[in-house]
């Protein structure tokens, strides 16, 4: 056995590195792993445990705590995952010699079918942007491009100029943990974006930025930023609540499972490291089949 770190904060700091840098964990992932574990450690010096001494037992009594306390099933498993990761970590660096965790379950979780919007009103979404000035220009590609290739908000802000391939149709993308792929997109995304390029985006730029979406004052986009002007469309084409980034990340991987797409090829430019996550849609796909027979089948 090392030398033990002294404190849950000493020890919390050396897990999240590891995430990190071993793992390749996204930051977003890394910051809810820390609130889980705050909770742990949290729960741990009320009832004066060590985590370095913590039972089976003990791990329980906090997870039925947070049930108590109405965290949703979703949270709930991922706080036992967390858990269940940490301890895993000590082991794997030789600061104890059992995980605790290896028997904790998750709670078992209702199967949420994914909202997406239909092919009129993704039409009507993307009319929306007015391309006569360098912000409508602008948004009209950003937009394009999210449905084109179902990227993530945080993925489509972050893509370089040099990840752009505007003439073979394709964007490089850094996904989750880090991993690299490539998606294509059609030629609405490239008109779009040619007219972004061409007369937009050098009069946004006002230093040398690499990012390929500029905001109004020459930085690159956020997603925040990206989130309310996607918000203020959505209310602009009467969507109201029913549209996120995720929402048009939903209605590309549908309407391809709807136009005949394989699955294997939606999991590839989802970026989705099990094809299982991917599978969700088919139950969407599956619900649109048999409303299409129930209204038109003459013995349905």
């Amino acid at each position: 056995m090392k030398e033990k770190p002294s404190s849950p904060e000493d020890i919390l700091r050396i897990f999240l590195d590891y995430l990190s840098v071993e793992k390749g964990f996204s930051p977003n992932t890394i910051h809810s792993y820390s609130l889980d574990l705050k909770k742990l450690f949290l729960f741990f010096h009320k009832e004066k445990i060590s985590w370095l001494k913590a039972t089976e037992g003990d791990l329980i009594k906090f997870i039925h705590h947070h049930s108590r306390a109405n965290l949703s099933p979703r949270s709930l498993a991922r706080l036992i995952s967390s858990t269940r990761s940490f301890y895993r970590f000590l082991v794997l660096d030789g600061l104890i010699a059992k995980s605790p965790a290896t028997n904790l379950s998750t709670p078992k979780l209702w199967l949420d079918l994914p909202k997406f919007l239909t092919e009129q009103e993704v039409e009507n979404l993307l009319a929306q942007p007015k391309e006569k000035n360098i912000r409508g220009q602008r948004d009209k590609a950003m937009l394009e491009l999210l449905y084109a290739t179902g990227l993530r908000a945080s993925e489509l802000v972050s893509l370089k100029l040099k990840d752009l391939n505007l003439e073979q149709r394709y964007v490089l993308c850094q996904g989750k943990g880090g991993k690299e792929r490539i998606v294509p997109f059609g030629h609405s995304a490239q008109e779009a974006l040619r007219e972004y390029l061409h007369k937009a985006r050098s009069r946004l730029l006002k230093r040398e930025n690499p990012s390929l979406f500029l905001s109004s004052r020459g930085r690159a986009f956020t997603r925040q930023g990206f989130w309310k002007m996607l918000k203020g469309y959505g209310r602009q084409a009467g969507l109201g609540k029913k549209i996120s980034p995720h929402v048009l990340r939903h209605s590309f991987a549908t309407h391809l499972l709807e136009g005949g797409a394989d699955l294997r090829s939606v999991q590839l430019m989802l970026g989705h490291s099990q094809i299982t996550t991917t599978q969700i849609y088919t139950h969407v796909s599956r619900k649109h089949l048999r409303e299409v027979y129930n209204k038109y089948h003459p013995r349905s």
